[in-house]
């Protein structure tokens, strides 16, 4: 048995009116094999339908098809746009029929988006069914959907859940989202308001993963030019080769590949901001282009003599000692004191403890909803012992590794309730840095070698214990001692509680 199932769209009763066919109608006349059974559903123009029936069973059988089994049901829906009542409307008529049919067709031309859209989502979950549709002058044609959507929403849930798990969490906008409960960061976030209020250039400094580009983009949307633009620029990814082209712009035929004119990154920023993330990757002769551009507000583009005035303001952002640069002659000192005008120094995150818990709970949320869409996805939750493990820990990689291992965590584990072990389980595990620097003592200079052997062991004992939550035999196990009584040993010469 070959069957259609439609919608009645608002298009078919009034063709009807007029004597002309619509999408409906027009599936029902012409394709082949031709239905043995039409059913047709009705949320609307309720009074229309009586004549509907008895107007399309008249064609069908002008035309010599079976209209016996033609039927009319009127549906009672939220509105034509619910797709909750649509739902179980449709998935009501869907199921029996492709069960007891040999092919079930559906008409996804009449009715709303909203009816077709979940006509086509039931309708993939059966092995006969396909799916027709209208063009305006009423030739048909099958609609071939190949996708599984299934199979796609997954993949889709799983890339977004990816997506945001590389990125650093998004903490808002400007300053009011940036989290600060400890002093040290009120007190950053304070000198940075200060800063955002004028135009000066500024010099964002702190480790790896602080949050120096989200620094960056508050400060521009504090400032006078928030309602221009402002464009990230990451120094220390972009080719040697190519920087020039890249901040400045080019003109055709600049090198090889130029094949037309190019705007660079400062006159994209016109008007704007210009965050310069890891500015102290840039060789000597960018450094020279850029002071350029700091102090007249001028810039070439490459393979041109044409000078072009740009009006950025320029925020820099680095992890690497500036000023040792400087006496080394790897970064200019003129253009150094000229971006510095306003300097930030984000803290990290093991000196801004008082906000590690208010970072817990953003991030667990974010990665919770962004993670509910994956199938068999359970919402976690760090326990107590599991915040102050988090707490305890140094991290170096700052804000960017806790994010990190926290996905790591809830992405992988099955457990509503993430505690230490499991944290300890996700980081990632770094080999201590050994102290390579040269010791030089002059003639007749003395030292206490034991003293400063015993303070090394202190201090070493002491960052174990914080790092294992004063666990002993862990303590012994990160230090290479042969056991915990050794350890302890060790703890009471020393004089650790």
């Amino acid at each position: 048995m070959n069957t259609l199932l439609s919608w009645l769209g608002k298009a078919d009763v009034e063709n009807m009116q007029k004597g002309e066919l619509a999408a409906l109608a027009s599936i029902a006349l012409k394709h082949e094999p031709v239905f043995d059974n039409i059913i047709i559903l009705a949320n609307s123009w309720h009074d229309k339908t009586l004549a509907y029936h008895s107007w399309l069973s008249d064609l069908l059988s002008k035309n010599g098809r079976p209209c016996e089994s033609l039927q009319v049901k009127n549906v009672e829906l939220v509105s034509p746009i619910d797709y909750e009542s649509i739902h179980v409307a449709t998935e009501s008529w869907i199921t029996p029929l492709a069960d007891k049919s040999d092919t079930l067709c559906i008409n996804i031309s009449s009715g709303t988006p909203a009816m077709a859209v979940i006509s086509v989502l039931l309708g993939k979950g059966k092995d006969n069914t396909s799916f027709y549709q209208s063009a305006p002058d009423n030739t048909i044609a099958e609609a071939v959907i190949p996708l599984d959507f299934g199979r796609e929403y997954v993949k889709s849930a799983a890339k977004n859940a990816a997506s945001k798990a590389l990125k650093l969490p998004n903490t808002g906008k400007a300053f009011s989202a940036i989290t600060a409960k400890s002093a040290v960061m009120k007190e950053t976030i304070a000198e940075a308001k200060n800063l955002a209020a004028s135009d000066v250039p500024i010099l964002i400094t702190g480790e790896t993963g602080t949050g120096k580009e989200n620094m960056a983009k508050a400060i521009h949307q504090a400032s006078l030019r928030a309602d221009k633009p402002i464009r990230v620029v990451n120094c220390g990814a972009i080719p040697e080769t190519l920087v020039d082209s890249i901040l400045f712009g080019h003109t055709k035929g600049a090198f090889t590949g130029a094949i037309s004119d190019k705007e660079g990154i400062f006159e994209q920023a016109h008007g704007g901001t210009l965050f310069l993330d890891e500015i102290g990757e840039l060789s000597a002769g960018v450094q020279v282009k850029l002071l350029r551009a700091l102090q007249q507000g001028e810039i070439n583009r490459v393979g041109d003599d044409k000078t072009i005035n740009v009006d950025v303001r320029i925020i820099g952002a680095t992890h690497r000692d500036l000023t040792k640069m400087m006496i080394d002659g790897e970064f200019r000192e003129d253009l150094f004191y000229r971006l510095a005008v306003g300097i930030i120094q984000i803290p990290a995150l093991r000196e801004r403890a008082d906000d590690i818990p208010v970072l817990i709970d953003e991030f667990q949320q974010t990665i919770n909803h962004t993670c509910s869409k994956q199938p068999n996805y359970k919402r976690k939750k760090l326990s107590e012992s599991a915040i102050k493990f988090v707490e305890s820990q140094p991290w170096p990689g700052n804000i960017r590794e806790l994010w990190n291992t926290m996905n790591r965590v809830f992405i992988t584990s099955g457990k509503s309730n993430i505690e230490a072990e499991d944290i300890q389980k996700a980081m990632i595990k770094r080999e201590a840095h050994s102290d390579n620097a040269q010791i030089n003592l002059a003639f007749g200079q003395q030292v206490e070698l034991e003293q400063i052997i015993e303070k090394t062991k202190k201090k070493y004992i002491l960052a174990a214990l914080k790092a294992t939550g004063n666990h002993l035999t862990r303590t012994a196990e990160m230090l290479s001692l042969s056991n915990r009584q050794t350890l302890k040993n060790w703890m009471k010469s020393l004089k650790i509680e």
